[in-house]
Protein backbone atom coordinates (compact mmCIF):
# COMPACT_ATOMS: atom_id res chain seq x y z
CA UNK A 1 0.00 0.00 0.00
CA UNK A 2 2.83 2.39 0.81
CA UNK A 3 4.23 1.93 -2.70
CA UNK A 4 1.01 2.87 -4.48
CA UNK A 5 1.67 6.64 -4.71
CA UNK A 6 5.23 5.99 -5.90
CA UNK A 7 4.10 3.39 -8.46
CA UNK A 8 2.18 6.13 -10.26
CA UNK A 9 5.48 7.81 -11.14
CA UNK A 10 7.66 4.67 -11.01
CA UNK A 11 5.88 1.98 -13.05
CA UNK A 12 8.83 -0.34 -12.39
CA UNK A 13 7.41 -0.80 -8.88
CA UNK A 14 4.25 -2.15 -10.47
CA UNK A 15 5.56 -4.68 -13.00
CA UNK A 16 8.75 -5.36 -11.06
CA UNK A 17 6.98 -6.89 -8.05
CA UNK A 18 5.62 -9.81 -10.08
CA UNK A 19 8.68 -10.35 -12.25
CA UNK A 20 9.37 -14.07 -12.77
CA UNK A 21 11.58 -16.50 -14.70
CA UNK A 22 9.32 -16.79 -17.73
CA UNK A 23 9.29 -13.02 -18.14
CA UNK A 24 13.06 -12.96 -17.69
CA UNK A 25 13.51 -15.53 -20.46
CA UNK A 26 11.28 -13.60 -22.87
CA UNK A 27 12.99 -10.31 -22.06
CA UNK A 28 16.49 -11.76 -22.51
CA UNK A 29 15.69 -13.25 -25.93
CA UNK A 30 14.14 -9.96 -27.07
CA UNK A 31 17.12 -8.02 -25.72
CA UNK A 32 19.66 -10.10 -27.66
CA UNK A 33 17.74 -9.65 -30.92
CA UNK A 34 17.12 -5.92 -30.43
CA UNK A 35 20.76 -5.34 -29.43
CA UNK A 36 21.97 -6.90 -32.68
CA UNK A 37 19.51 -4.76 -34.62
CA UNK A 38 20.19 -1.58 -32.67
CA UNK A 39 23.97 -1.47 -33.17
CA UNK A 40 23.85 -0.64 -36.90
CA UNK A 41 20.74 1.53 -36.41
CA UNK A 42 22.42 3.58 -33.70
CA UNK A 43 25.50 4.15 -35.80
CA UNK A 44 23.39 5.13 -38.82
CA UNK A 45 21.23 7.61 -36.93
CA UNK A 46 24.28 9.23 -35.34
CA UNK A 47 25.61 9.69 -38.88
CA UNK A 48 22.28 11.23 -39.88
CA UNK A 49 22.41 13.61 -36.91
CA UNK A 50 25.92 14.72 -37.94
CA UNK A 51 27.51 13.24 -34.82
CA UNK A 52 30.32 10.71 -34.23
CA UNK A 53 29.07 7.09 -34.59
CA UNK A 54 29.61 6.29 -30.91
CA UNK A 55 27.02 8.96 -30.00
CA UNK A 56 24.34 6.68 -31.43
CA UNK A 57 25.36 3.84 -29.12
CA UNK A 58 25.64 6.17 -26.13
CA UNK A 59 22.16 7.53 -26.86
CA UNK A 60 20.81 3.98 -26.71
CA UNK A 61 22.12 2.96 -23.27
CA UNK A 62 21.17 5.30 -20.40
CA UNK A 63 17.92 6.44 -22.09
CA UNK A 64 16.69 2.85 -22.38
CA UNK A 65 17.38 2.17 -18.71
CA UNK A 66 15.65 5.36 -17.57
CA UNK A 67 12.63 4.65 -19.74
CA UNK A 68 12.44 1.14 -18.23
CA UNK A 69 12.11 2.78 -14.80
CA UNK A 70 9.68 5.57 -15.67
CA UNK A 71 7.84 4.43 -18.84
CA UNK A 72 4.57 2.52 -19.00
CA UNK A 73 4.97 0.61 -22.28
CA UNK A 74 6.26 -2.94 -21.91
CA UNK A 75 7.52 -3.16 -25.50
CA UNK A 76 8.62 0.34 -26.52
CA UNK A 77 12.31 0.51 -27.43
CA UNK A 78 13.72 4.00 -26.88
CA UNK A 79 16.70 5.41 -28.75
CA UNK A 80 17.69 7.45 -31.80
CA UNK A 81 15.12 7.51 -34.62
CA UNK A 82 15.33 8.85 -38.16
CA UNK A 83 13.02 11.86 -37.96
CA UNK A 84 14.34 13.14 -34.64
CA UNK A 85 17.93 12.63 -35.84
CA UNK A 86 17.18 14.71 -38.92
CA UNK A 87 15.58 17.41 -36.79
CA UNK A 88 18.67 17.36 -34.56
CA UNK A 89 20.95 17.85 -37.55
CA UNK A 90 18.78 20.70 -38.84
CA UNK A 91 18.68 22.47 -35.47
CA UNK A 92 22.33 22.02 -34.47
CA UNK A 93 23.65 22.56 -38.01
CA UNK A 94 22.46 26.17 -37.85
CA UNK A 95 24.60 26.77 -34.76
CA UNK A 96 27.85 24.85 -35.18
CA UNK A 97 29.79 22.92 -37.80
CA UNK A 98 29.50 19.14 -37.80
CA UNK A 99 32.52 17.43 -36.29
CA UNK A 100 33.30 20.23 -33.84
CA UNK A 101 33.02 20.19 -30.05
CA UNK A 102 30.42 22.95 -30.30
CA UNK A 103 28.23 20.72 -32.45
CA UNK A 104 28.33 17.89 -29.91
CA UNK A 105 27.62 20.30 -27.05
CA UNK A 106 24.64 21.76 -28.91
CA UNK A 107 23.24 18.25 -29.48
CA UNK A 108 23.59 17.46 -25.76
CA UNK A 109 21.86 20.74 -24.91
CA UNK A 110 19.06 19.98 -27.35
CA UNK A 111 18.46 16.63 -25.62
CA UNK A 112 18.56 18.39 -22.24
CA UNK A 113 15.95 20.98 -23.24
CA UNK A 114 13.74 18.34 -24.84
CA UNK A 115 13.97 16.23 -21.68
CA UNK A 116 13.00 19.15 -19.45
CA UNK A 117 10.03 20.03 -21.66
CA UNK A 118 8.73 16.46 -21.81
CA UNK A 119 9.20 16.03 -18.07
CA UNK A 120 7.33 19.28 -17.33
CA UNK A 121 4.47 18.32 -19.64
CA UNK A 122 4.20 14.96 -17.90
CA UNK A 123 4.31 16.33 -14.36
CA UNK A 124 1.63 18.88 -15.19
CA UNK A 125 -0.38 16.18 -17.03
CA UNK A 126 -0.46 18.06 -20.31
CA UNK A 127 -0.13 15.05 -22.61
CA UNK A 128 -3.43 15.97 -24.26
CA UNK A 129 -1.67 18.86 -26.05
CA UNK A 130 -0.20 16.37 -28.52
CA UNK A 131 -3.75 15.69 -29.74
CA UNK A 132 -3.71 19.07 -31.48
CA UNK A 133 -1.29 17.65 -34.03
CA UNK A 134 -3.63 15.72 -36.31
CA UNK A 135 -2.74 12.30 -37.70
CA UNK A 136 -2.94 13.40 -41.38
CA UNK A 137 -0.53 16.25 -40.66
CA UNK A 138 1.84 13.91 -38.82
CA UNK A 139 1.67 11.48 -41.77
CA UNK A 140 2.44 14.32 -44.17
CA UNK A 141 5.38 15.52 -42.09
CA UNK A 142 6.85 12.03 -41.77
CA UNK A 143 6.45 11.45 -45.53
CA UNK A 144 8.28 14.68 -46.35
CA UNK A 145 10.93 13.96 -43.69
CA UNK A 146 11.49 10.50 -45.18
CA UNK A 147 12.19 12.07 -48.58
CA UNK A 148 14.55 14.64 -47.02
CA UNK A 149 16.40 11.97 -45.05
CA UNK A 150 16.82 9.72 -48.08
CA UNK A 151 18.03 12.66 -50.18
CA UNK A 152 20.49 13.76 -47.49
CA UNK A 153 22.12 10.29 -47.53
CA UNK A 154 22.79 10.27 -51.26
CA UNK A 155 26.08 12.07 -50.61
CA UNK A 156 27.36 9.01 -48.72
CA UNK A 157 26.14 6.68 -51.47
CA UNK A 158 27.96 8.80 -54.07
CA UNK A 159 31.01 9.43 -51.89
CA UNK A 160 30.87 13.22 -52.19
CA UNK A 161 30.74 16.17 -49.83
CA UNK A 162 27.33 17.86 -49.91
CA UNK A 163 25.07 19.69 -47.49
CA UNK A 164 21.67 21.32 -47.15
CA UNK A 165 18.55 21.08 -45.01
CA UNK A 166 15.93 21.43 -47.76
CA UNK A 167 15.34 19.32 -50.85
CA UNK A 168 16.47 22.11 -53.19
CA UNK A 169 19.63 22.79 -51.18
CA UNK A 170 20.52 19.10 -51.07
CA UNK A 171 20.13 18.51 -54.81
CA UNK A 172 21.90 21.73 -55.73
CA UNK A 173 24.81 20.78 -53.49
CA UNK A 174 24.92 17.26 -54.96
CA UNK A 175 24.87 18.73 -58.47
CA UNK A 176 27.93 20.86 -57.82
CA UNK A 177 29.88 17.82 -56.59
CA UNK A 178 28.92 15.26 -59.24
CA UNK A 179 32.40 15.39 -60.74
CA UNK A 180 33.79 14.11 -57.42
CA UNK A 181 31.67 10.93 -57.37
CA UNK A 182 33.64 7.89 -56.18
CA UNK A 183 32.75 4.87 -58.39
CA UNK A 184 33.82 2.31 -55.78
CA UNK A 185 31.64 3.94 -53.15
CA UNK A 186 28.71 4.05 -55.58
CA UNK A 187 29.00 0.33 -56.33
CA UNK A 188 29.22 -0.49 -52.63
CA UNK A 189 26.36 1.84 -51.63
CA UNK A 190 24.01 0.83 -54.45
CA UNK A 191 24.68 -2.86 -53.81
CA UNK A 192 23.99 -2.46 -50.08
CA UNK A 193 20.78 -0.53 -50.83
CA UNK A 194 19.58 -3.13 -53.35
CA UNK A 195 20.38 -5.95 -50.90
CA UNK A 196 18.47 -4.26 -48.08
CA UNK A 197 15.45 -3.69 -50.31
CA UNK A 198 15.57 -7.37 -51.25
CA UNK A 199 15.84 -8.32 -47.58
CA UNK A 200 12.58 -6.53 -46.79
CA UNK A 201 10.61 -8.64 -49.25
CA UNK A 202 12.73 -11.65 -50.17
CA UNK A 203 14.59 -12.83 -47.10
CA UNK A 204 11.56 -13.89 -45.09
CA UNK A 205 10.18 -16.23 -47.80
CA UNK A 206 13.69 -17.66 -48.21
CA UNK A 207 13.97 -18.35 -44.49
CA UNK A 208 10.54 -19.99 -44.54
CA UNK A 209 11.62 -22.26 -47.37
CA UNK A 210 14.65 -23.44 -45.41
CA UNK A 211 12.40 -24.46 -42.52
CA UNK A 212 12.18 -21.52 -40.11
CA UNK A 213 8.82 -20.75 -38.52
CA UNK A 214 6.89 -17.56 -39.32
CA UNK A 215 8.03 -15.73 -36.20
CA UNK A 216 11.74 -16.56 -36.54
CA UNK A 217 11.67 -15.84 -40.26
CA UNK A 218 10.10 -12.44 -39.61
CA UNK A 219 12.70 -11.56 -36.97
CA UNK A 220 15.51 -12.82 -39.22
CA UNK A 221 14.31 -10.58 -42.05
CA UNK A 222 14.36 -7.56 -39.73
CA UNK A 223 17.99 -8.32 -38.87
CA UNK A 224 19.00 -8.11 -42.54
CA UNK A 225 20.95 -4.84 -42.04
CA UNK A 226 23.40 -6.74 -39.85
CA UNK A 227 24.28 -8.95 -42.84
CA UNK A 228 24.89 -5.85 -44.96
CA UNK A 229 27.08 -4.36 -42.22
CA UNK A 230 29.19 -7.51 -41.86
CA UNK A 231 29.45 -8.16 -45.59
CA UNK A 232 30.50 -4.67 -46.68
CA UNK A 233 32.87 -4.28 -43.74
CA UNK A 234 34.68 -7.48 -44.76
CA UNK A 235 34.80 -6.32 -48.39
CA UNK A 236 36.33 -2.95 -47.47
CA UNK A 237 38.85 -4.62 -45.16
CA UNK A 238 39.72 -7.43 -47.57
CA UNK A 239 40.22 -5.23 -50.63
CA UNK A 240 41.62 -2.22 -48.75
CA UNK A 241 38.93 -0.02 -50.31
CA UNK A 242 39.51 2.90 -47.97
CA UNK A 243 42.65 3.53 -50.02
CA UNK A 244 40.37 4.01 -53.03
CA UNK A 245 38.48 6.79 -51.33
CA UNK A 246 35.69 4.77 -49.67
CA UNK A 247 34.70 6.65 -46.49
CA UNK A 248 34.71 4.42 -43.42
CA UNK A 249 33.54 4.85 -39.85
CA UNK A 250 37.10 4.62 -38.57
CA UNK A 251 38.15 4.40 -34.96
CA UNK A 252 35.34 4.36 -32.42
CA UNK A 253 36.25 4.73 -28.73
CA UNK A 254 36.07 1.52 -26.69
CA UNK A 255 34.30 2.87 -23.66
CA UNK A 256 31.08 3.16 -21.77
CA UNK A 257 29.08 6.36 -22.23
CA UNK A 258 31.01 9.27 -20.71
CA UNK A 259 29.55 11.73 -18.25
CA UNK A 260 28.81 14.91 -20.20
CA UNK A 261 27.28 18.27 -19.47
CA UNK A 262 24.98 20.28 -21.73
CA UNK A 263 25.64 23.98 -22.13
CA UNK A 264 23.76 26.45 -19.97
CA UNK A 265 24.69 29.43 -22.12
CA UNK A 266 21.62 31.70 -22.39
CA UNK A 267 22.46 32.43 -26.02
CA UNK A 268 22.61 28.73 -26.99
CA UNK A 269 19.52 27.87 -24.96
CA UNK A 270 17.53 30.61 -26.68
CA UNK A 271 18.59 29.31 -30.10
CA UNK A 272 17.59 25.75 -29.29
CA UNK A 273 14.37 26.22 -27.33
CA UNK A 274 12.04 26.22 -30.35
CA UNK A 275 13.72 23.23 -32.06
CA UNK A 276 13.63 21.39 -28.71
CA UNK A 277 9.90 22.03 -28.41
CA UNK A 278 9.25 20.75 -31.94
CA UNK A 279 11.41 17.66 -31.36
CA UNK A 280 9.55 17.00 -28.11
CA UNK A 281 6.17 17.17 -29.83
CA UNK A 282 7.11 14.98 -32.79
CA UNK A 283 9.01 12.51 -30.59
CA UNK A 284 6.13 12.15 -28.16
CA UNK A 285 3.49 11.73 -30.87
CA UNK A 286 5.58 9.09 -32.66
CA UNK A 287 6.37 7.27 -29.42
CA UNK A 288 2.86 7.25 -27.96
CA UNK A 289 1.34 5.99 -31.21
CA UNK A 290 3.77 3.05 -31.28
CA UNK A 291 3.31 2.33 -27.57
CA UNK A 292 -0.48 2.35 -27.75
CA UNK A 293 -0.54 0.16 -30.86
CA UNK A 294 1.61 -2.51 -29.22
CA UNK A 295 -0.16 -2.26 -25.86
CA UNK A 296 -3.55 -2.80 -27.50
CA UNK A 297 -2.38 -6.20 -28.80
CA UNK A 298 -1.97 -7.44 -25.22
CA UNK A 299 -4.75 -5.36 -23.68
CA UNK A 300 -2.29 -3.33 -21.68
CA UNK A 301 -2.69 0.29 -20.68
CA UNK A 302 -0.49 3.24 -21.62
CA UNK A 303 -0.54 6.42 -19.53
CA UNK A 304 0.32 9.33 -21.89
CA UNK A 305 1.34 11.65 -19.06
CA UNK A 306 3.65 9.06 -17.54
CA UNK A 307 5.04 8.40 -21.02
CA UNK A 308 6.05 12.06 -21.13
CA UNK A 309 7.92 11.58 -17.87
CA UNK A 310 9.58 8.42 -19.20
CA UNK A 311 10.67 10.07 -22.45
CA UNK A 312 11.75 13.20 -20.61
CA UNK A 313 13.94 11.13 -18.29
CA UNK A 314 15.38 9.27 -21.29
CA UNK A 315 16.36 12.51 -23.01
CA UNK A 316 17.91 13.89 -19.83
CA UNK A 317 19.89 10.66 -19.61
CA UNK A 318 21.08 11.16 -23.19
CA UNK A 319 22.14 14.72 -22.41
CA UNK A 320 24.39 13.62 -19.55
CA UNK A 321 25.89 10.53 -21.26
CA UNK A 322 27.10 11.79 -24.63
CA UNK A 323 23.92 11.24 -26.63
CA UNK A 324 21.33 13.34 -28.47
CA UNK A 325 17.50 13.52 -28.53
CA UNK A 326 15.74 10.13 -28.47
CA UNK A 327 12.24 8.72 -28.58
CA UNK A 328 10.43 5.42 -29.10
CA UNK A 329 11.32 3.79 -32.43
CA UNK A 330 8.74 1.93 -34.51
CA UNK A 331 10.87 -0.78 -36.11
CA UNK A 332 12.89 -1.74 -33.05
CA UNK A 333 9.78 -1.66 -30.84
CA UNK A 334 7.97 -4.03 -33.20
CA UNK A 335 10.99 -6.35 -33.19
CA UNK A 336 11.13 -6.13 -29.40
CA UNK A 337 7.44 -7.03 -29.21
CA UNK A 338 7.63 -9.85 -31.76
CA UNK A 339 10.73 -11.29 -30.10
CA UNK A 340 8.75 -11.83 -26.90
CA UNK A 341 9.53 -8.85 -24.64
CA UNK A 342 7.32 -9.09 -21.56
CA UNK A 343 8.39 -6.06 -19.53
CA UNK A 344 10.52 -2.91 -19.83
CA UNK A 345 13.36 -4.99 -18.35
CA UNK A 346 14.00 -6.10 -21.94
CA UNK A 347 15.14 -2.55 -22.60
CA UNK A 348 17.48 -2.62 -19.61
CA UNK A 349 19.01 -5.88 -20.86
CA UNK A 350 19.38 -4.31 -24.29
CA UNK A 351 21.28 -1.44 -22.68
CA UNK A 352 23.66 -3.95 -21.08
CA UNK A 353 24.21 -5.58 -24.47
CA UNK A 354 24.94 -2.22 -26.08
CA UNK A 355 27.32 -1.31 -23.26
CA UNK A 356 29.24 -4.54 -23.87
CA UNK A 357 29.28 -3.78 -27.58
CA UNK A 358 30.61 -0.28 -26.90
CA UNK A 359 33.47 -1.73 -24.85
CA UNK A 360 34.40 -4.84 -26.84
CA UNK A 361 32.99 -4.71 -30.38
CA UNK A 362 33.74 -1.20 -31.66
CA UNK A 363 37.11 -2.22 -33.23
CA UNK A 364 35.15 -4.54 -35.53
CA UNK A 365 33.38 -1.61 -37.21
CA UNK A 366 36.54 0.32 -38.06
CA UNK A 367 36.20 -0.61 -41.76
CA UNK A 368 32.43 -0.21 -41.89
CA UNK A 369 31.68 1.99 -44.94
CA UNK A 370 29.50 5.03 -44.36
CA UNK A 371 27.74 4.16 -47.62
CA UNK A 372 26.29 1.06 -45.92
CA UNK A 373 24.99 3.11 -43.00
CA UNK A 374 23.45 5.51 -45.51
CA UNK A 375 21.83 2.57 -47.32
CA UNK A 376 20.41 1.38 -43.99
CA UNK A 377 18.86 4.80 -43.38
CA UNK A 378 17.49 5.16 -46.92
CA UNK A 379 15.76 1.77 -46.89
CA UNK A 380 14.36 2.37 -43.39
CA UNK A 381 12.94 5.84 -44.07
CA UNK A 382 11.50 5.18 -47.51
CA UNK A 383 9.03 2.83 -45.84
CA UNK A 384 7.73 5.92 -44.02
CA UNK A 385 6.91 7.72 -47.27
CA UNK A 386 3.18 7.42 -47.88
CA UNK A 387 1.70 9.69 -50.55
CA UNK A 388 -1.62 7.83 -50.31
CA UNK A 389 -2.42 10.12 -47.37
CA UNK A 390 -2.95 12.90 -49.93
CA UNK A 391 -5.54 10.87 -51.84
CA UNK A 392 -7.34 9.76 -48.68
CA UNK A 393 -7.38 13.28 -47.25
CA UNK A 394 -8.60 14.77 -50.54
CA UNK A 395 -11.52 12.36 -50.73
CA UNK A 396 -12.43 12.68 -47.08
CA UNK A 397 -11.80 16.32 -46.11
CA UNK A 398 -10.57 19.28 -48.14
CA UNK A 399 -9.38 20.97 -44.94
CA UNK A 400 -7.24 17.95 -44.01
CA UNK A 401 -5.92 17.75 -47.58
CA UNK A 402 -4.85 21.39 -47.44
CA UNK A 403 -3.13 20.85 -44.09
CA UNK A 404 -1.24 17.76 -45.31
CA UNK A 405 -0.21 19.44 -48.55
CA UNK A 406 1.07 22.56 -46.79
CA UNK A 407 3.03 20.43 -44.31
CA UNK A 408 4.68 18.31 -47.03
CA UNK A 409 5.56 21.26 -49.27
CA UNK A 410 6.94 23.44 -46.47
CA UNK A 411 8.98 20.57 -45.02
CA UNK A 412 10.56 19.86 -48.40
CA UNK A 413 11.04 23.51 -49.35
CA UNK A 414 11.99 25.10 -46.02
CA UNK A 415 13.17 22.23 -43.84
CA UNK A 416 11.89 20.14 -40.97
CA UNK A 417 11.49 22.96 -38.44
CA UNK A 418 9.30 24.98 -40.79
CA UNK A 419 7.41 21.82 -41.73
CA UNK A 420 6.58 20.71 -38.21
CA UNK A 421 5.74 24.28 -37.21
CA UNK A 422 3.37 24.46 -40.17
CA UNK A 423 1.94 21.11 -39.13
CA UNK A 424 1.18 22.30 -35.61
CA UNK A 425 -0.30 25.58 -36.83
CA UNK A 426 -2.39 24.02 -39.60
CA UNK A 427 -3.67 21.31 -37.24
CA UNK A 428 -4.91 23.97 -34.84
CA UNK A 429 -6.35 26.07 -37.67
CA UNK A 430 -8.19 23.06 -39.13
CA UNK A 431 -9.57 22.20 -35.70
CA UNK A 432 -10.74 25.75 -35.09
CA UNK A 433 -12.23 25.99 -38.59
CA UNK A 434 -14.20 22.76 -38.18
CA UNK A 435 -15.50 23.59 -34.72
CA UNK A 436 -16.23 27.21 -35.66
CA UNK A 437 -18.85 26.00 -38.13
CA UNK A 438 -20.62 23.24 -36.22
CA UNK A 439 -23.20 21.10 -37.96
CA UNK A 440 -26.74 22.20 -37.11
CA UNK A 441 -29.91 20.51 -38.32
CA UNK A 442 -33.57 21.45 -38.31
CA UNK A 443 -35.32 18.32 -37.02
CA UNK A 444 -38.77 16.87 -37.03
CA UNK A 445 -40.52 13.83 -35.58
CA UNK A 446 -40.28 10.53 -37.46
CA UNK A 447 -43.98 9.57 -37.87
CA UNK A 448 -45.23 7.14 -35.24
CA UNK A 449 -42.08 7.40 -33.08
CA UNK A 450 -40.46 9.56 -30.43
CA UNK A 451 -37.36 10.07 -32.59
CA UNK A 452 -36.34 13.34 -34.24
CA UNK A 453 -34.21 13.51 -37.38
CA UNK A 454 -32.83 16.00 -39.91
CA UNK A 455 -35.65 17.29 -42.17
CA UNK A 456 -33.27 17.17 -45.15
CA UNK A 457 -32.51 13.48 -44.73
CA UNK A 458 -35.76 11.95 -43.49
CA UNK A 459 -39.49 12.23 -44.03
CA UNK A 460 -40.59 13.80 -40.76
CA UNK A 461 -43.42 15.77 -39.18
CA UNK A 462 -42.76 19.40 -38.23
CA UNK A 463 -44.78 22.06 -36.43
CA UNK A 464 -45.02 25.31 -38.48
CA UNK A 465 -44.88 27.48 -35.37
CA UNK A 466 -41.95 25.58 -33.79
CA UNK A 467 -38.31 25.56 -34.94
CA UNK A 468 -36.39 22.62 -33.53
CA UNK A 469 -32.66 23.03 -34.13
CA UNK A 470 -30.17 20.33 -33.14
CA UNK A 471 -26.63 21.55 -32.28
CA UNK A 472 -23.98 18.90 -33.04
CA UNK A 473 -20.98 20.50 -31.36
CA UNK A 474 -19.96 21.97 -28.03
CA UNK A 475 -20.43 25.73 -27.93
CA UNK A 476 -17.43 27.98 -27.31
CA UNK A 477 -15.96 31.25 -28.52
CA UNK A 478 -15.10 30.31 -32.15
CA UNK A 479 -18.64 29.12 -32.96
CA UNK A 480 -20.80 31.22 -30.66
CA UNK A 481 -21.48 33.89 -33.29
CA UNK A 482 -22.10 31.23 -35.93
CA UNK A 483 -24.97 29.87 -33.81
CA UNK A 484 -26.54 33.33 -33.67
CA UNK A 485 -26.26 33.80 -37.44
CA UNK A 486 -27.64 30.37 -38.29
CA UNK A 487 -30.57 30.71 -35.92
CA UNK A 488 -31.44 34.11 -37.33
CA UNK A 489 -31.40 32.67 -40.84
CA UNK A 490 -33.64 29.74 -39.93
CA UNK A 491 -36.04 31.92 -37.95
CA UNK A 492 -36.42 34.42 -40.80
CA UNK A 493 -37.89 31.68 -43.00
CA UNK A 494 -40.75 30.84 -40.57
CA UNK A 495 -43.26 33.68 -40.31
CA UNK A 496 -45.58 31.69 -38.01
CA UNK A 497 -42.79 31.06 -35.54
CA UNK A 498 -43.71 31.25 -31.86
CA UNK A 499 -41.20 28.85 -30.28
CA UNK A 500 -37.57 27.84 -30.84
CA UNK A 501 -36.19 24.66 -29.29
CA UNK A 502 -32.42 24.17 -29.24
CA UNK A 503 -31.53 20.48 -28.92
CA UNK A 504 -28.29 19.97 -26.98
CA UNK A 505 -27.61 16.18 -27.10
CA UNK A 506 -24.10 16.73 -28.52
CA UNK A 507 -23.23 19.85 -26.51
CA UNK A 508 -20.71 18.80 -23.86
CA UNK A 509 -19.39 22.23 -22.93
CA UNK A 510 -20.47 25.88 -23.00
CA UNK A 511 -18.02 28.69 -22.37
CA UNK A 512 -18.74 32.31 -21.44
CA UNK A 513 -18.81 33.51 -25.06
CA UNK A 514 -21.42 30.89 -25.95
CA UNK A 515 -23.44 31.78 -22.85
CA UNK A 516 -23.49 35.41 -23.91
CA UNK A 517 -24.65 34.35 -27.38
CA UNK A 518 -27.49 32.34 -25.85
CA UNK A 519 -28.46 35.37 -23.78
CA UNK A 520 -28.44 37.55 -26.92
CA UNK A 521 -30.54 34.99 -28.81
CA UNK A 522 -33.03 34.83 -25.95
CA UNK A 523 -33.32 38.64 -25.85
CA UNK A 524 -33.80 39.01 -29.62
CA UNK A 525 -36.41 36.27 -29.79
CA UNK A 526 -38.22 37.80 -26.81
CA UNK A 527 -38.43 41.14 -28.65
CA UNK A 528 -39.98 39.29 -31.62
CA UNK A 529 -42.50 37.52 -29.38
CA UNK A 530 -40.79 34.14 -29.71
CA UNK A 531 -39.97 31.87 -26.77
CA UNK A 532 -36.63 30.04 -26.49
CA UNK A 533 -36.53 26.48 -25.11
CA UNK A 534 -33.73 23.96 -24.55
CA UNK A 535 -33.98 20.17 -24.68
CA UNK A 536 -31.75 17.18 -23.86
CA UNK A 537 -29.28 19.32 -21.93
CA UNK A 538 -26.48 17.28 -20.34
CA UNK A 539 -25.78 17.51 -16.62
CA UNK A 540 -22.42 19.34 -16.78
CA UNK A 541 -23.85 21.88 -19.22
CA UNK A 542 -26.91 22.41 -17.00
CA UNK A 543 -24.59 22.97 -14.05
CA UNK A 544 -22.84 25.74 -15.97
CA UNK A 545 -26.17 27.33 -16.94
CA UNK A 546 -27.39 27.21 -13.35
CA UNK A 547 -24.33 29.16 -12.31
CA UNK A 548 -25.47 32.10 -14.46
CA UNK A 549 -28.56 34.29 -14.79
CA UNK A 550 -29.53 32.72 -18.11
CA UNK A 551 -32.14 30.31 -16.72
CA UNK A 552 -33.85 33.15 -14.83
CA UNK A 553 -34.15 35.18 -18.03
CA UNK A 554 -35.04 32.27 -20.32
CA UNK A 555 -38.45 32.90 -21.91
CA UNK A 556 -39.20 29.21 -22.42
CA UNK A 557 -38.53 25.92 -20.62
CA UNK A 558 -35.88 23.24 -20.24
CA UNK A 559 -37.18 19.89 -21.51
CA UNK A 560 -35.74 16.51 -20.61
CA UNK A 561 -36.26 15.24 -24.17
CA UNK A 562 -37.21 16.61 -27.56
CA UNK A 563 -40.27 14.39 -27.49
CA UNK A 564 -41.43 16.12 -24.30
CA UNK A 565 -40.84 19.54 -25.88
CA UNK A 566 -42.73 18.66 -29.06
CA UNK A 567 -45.61 17.15 -27.11
CA UNK A 568 -46.05 20.24 -24.97
CA UNK A 569 -45.79 22.66 -27.90
CA UNK A 570 -47.86 20.49 -30.23
CA UNK A 571 -51.30 21.85 -29.43
CA UNK A 572 -50.80 25.35 -30.79
CA UNK A 573 -50.77 24.54 -34.54
CA UNK A 574 -51.23 21.64 -36.98
CA UNK A 575 -48.30 19.46 -38.02
CA UNK A 576 -46.88 19.21 -41.53
CA UNK A 577 -44.96 16.36 -43.14
CA UNK A 578 -41.68 17.17 -44.90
Amino acid sequence: MTLAPLARYLPILDWGRGYDRSQFAGDMIAAVIVTIMLIPQSLAYALLAGLPPEAGIYASIAPIVLYAVFGTSRALAVGPVAVVSLMTAAAVGNIAESGTAGYVTAALTLAFLSGLMLLALGLFRLGFLANFLSHPVIAGFITASGILIAASQLRHILGVEAEGHTLVEIFMSLGTHLRDVNPTTVILGVSATAFLFWVRGGLKPLLRRVGLGPRLADIGAKLGPVLAIVGTTLIVWGFDLQERGVAIVGEVPQSLPPLTLPSFSPDLLSQLIVPALLISIIGFVESISVAQTLAAKKRQRIDPDQELIGLGSANLGAAFTGGFPVTGGFSRSVVNFDAGAETPAAGAFTAIGLALAAVFLTPLIYFLPKATLAATIIVAVLSLVDFSILKRACHFSHADFAAVTVTILLTLALGVEAGVSAGVITSIIVHLYKTSRPHMAVVGRVPGTEHFRNVLRHEVEVQPHVLSLRIDESLYFPNARFLEDQLSRYAADKRELTDVVLMFPAVNEIDLSALESLEAINARLKEAGIRLHLSEVKGPVMDRLKGSHFLEELTGEIFLSQHEAASKLDGCAPRQTM
